[in-house]
């Protein structure tokens, strides 16, 4: 595995995941419900609010072009991202959440028709959530403008329709379950350490 950060990058993220113990290695579920024997616990890092200062710092730079009334993230992975990322460009953090199966925005959080907004992740992996979310904005009557996320596992290959950024790119082996090769060789069972009980 071999990280690619992209120009004019923000410094060693992935230090910064290696420094909080959240690089992890085994064999894990992702959200999308493929395998993995490479986990990014971004909860690890953003704990410490210096870090999470500094990483929606960053990410809010990649877009200081555009103006932007709102960030959105989809819950929960997302919502210290949001925030951070609001903080840095001036405006306020909202997130999504699932009712009845359905990313949308609830706790009376709403988007005025026309606004712009940045939708921001922890870890994109094949962009379900994001995409998700992106669907949930528009539905609100949000005009997205871009997509961000401090890592991005799918080296750049994920299309979400708008312009993103990520601080870090990765290409990390990633396996539909029938064709894992952990499963097949018979190591212990792949755990989710992240923030949802079902993959999507």
């Amino acid at each position: 595995m071999e990280p690619t950060q992209p120009a004019g990058g923000s410094g060693p993220v992935i230090s910064l995941f290696e420094d909080s113990g959240a690089l992890l290695r085994g064999h894990f579920l992702l959200t999308s419900g493929l395998h993995s024997p490479v986990y990014l616990q971004c909860a690890l890092v953003l704990q410490n609010p210096a870090n999470a200062e500094q990483l929606g710092r960053a990410l809010a730079e990649r877009f200081k072009g555009e103006k932007i009334d709102a960030v959105v993230a989809p819950a929960i992975g997302g919502i210290l991202v949001a925030h951070e990322v609001a903080r840095a460009l001036g405006t306020r953090a909202l997130f999504t959440e699932r009712e009845g199966g359905i990313m949308t925005l609830r706790r009376g959080f709403h988007l005025e028709r026309g606004e712009r907004v940045l939708v921001v992740e922890d870890v994109v992996t094949t962009g379900g959530s994001t995409r998700e979310t992106i669907d949930a904005v528009r539905q609100a009557g949000g005009v997205v403008v871009g997509a961000g996320s401090l890592v991005d596992r799918s080296g750049g290959s994920v299309d979400l329709g708008v312009p993103r950024a990520a601080l870090v790119s990765l290409l990390v082996a990633a396996y539909d379950p029938f064709n894992c090769p952990q499963c097949r060789e018979g190591l212990l069972p792949p755990v989710k350490p992240g923030s949802r009980k079902e993959p999507v």
